[in-house]
């Protein structure tokens, strides 16, 4: 993942695209399990801040460390 992240905020697609995951349905995975960056609703539409995903690589780095 490039250190800079978009000025705006994520889709799952962003997501999957950055990080290279088999498909959306990890992301949704991921929201069910409360395991992954931390996301919200805009109507129907899931968005990651990306700040917020920036704040969960950083604690994965740290955990796997």
């Amino acid at each position: 993942m490039a250190s800079e992240l978009p000025n705006r905020f994520l889709t799952p697609e962003d997501l999957v695209e950055m990080f290279k995951l088999p498909s959306v349905e990890t992301v949704y995975q991921w929201r069910r399990k409360r395991t992954g960056p931390r996301g919200f609703r805009v109507g129907r539409h899931l968005r990651f801040d990306p700040i917020d995903v920036r704040a969960w690589v950083d604690s994965q780095v740290g955990e796997a460390a």
